[in-house]
């Protein structure tokens, strides 16, 4: 990866872990997410740009649940992805990412838990798949839960993958 991507990543890493300052569960979800996200990522060749766009967005994914714990009461999905693009943008803006890719973060982030028409967007398909791999362990999703996700949303072979070689059917 490009030396100034990988320095924004870095960049963008710190700041979200100052963000969560004192939230450890917060900031070892985002980095875990992370971690999946760039090698599935890799796995499955995404281009470097996207490459680079899905790891901010792995980063930055769950921005929003401050805000929407602060607004509503709740971390639910649909707050986060409505309080966390705006958070993002911000964020990702003052690291110096440029307007386009800021663009396509924050549409990852307004979809992050909407499980339909990902299609062939494989940056959102990866982001929604690692963010998954990491709840279910995180949350202790039921079997059933995790058959039912694995039919539906899990489409990388990579993916797939990881998924089976950690919660074998």
């Amino acid at each position: 990866m490009r030396d100034d991507y990988q320095k924004m990543l870095d960049r963008t890493a710190d700041e979200m872990t100052r963000y969560y300052s004192g939230d450890p569960a917060r900031i070892g979800h985002f980095l875990k997410v992370h971690s999946l996200a760039a090698r599935i990522g890799r796995e499955e060749g995404l281009p470097e740009d996207t490459q680079f766009i899905l790891e901010l967005a792995a980063l930055t994914h769950d921005i929003g649940i401050k805000a929407a714990l602060e607004l509503y009461g709740s971390a639910a999905g649909k707050y986060q992805e409505f309080e966390g693009p705006g958070l993002a943008g911000e964020m990702l803006s003052d690291i110096g990412v440029d307007p386009d890719r800021i663009d396509r973060v924050c549409w990852l982030i307004s979809r992050h838990h909407t499980y339909v028409d990902i299609d062939d967007n494989m940056d959102y398909r990866i982001l929604v798949e690692s963010d998954a791999l990491v709840n279910i362990g995180e949350e202790n999703w039921s079997p059933e839960a995790v058959a039912g996700f694995r039919e539906k949303v899990f489409d990388t072979d990579t993916g797939k993958r990881i998924l089976t070689e950690i919660y074998p059917d």
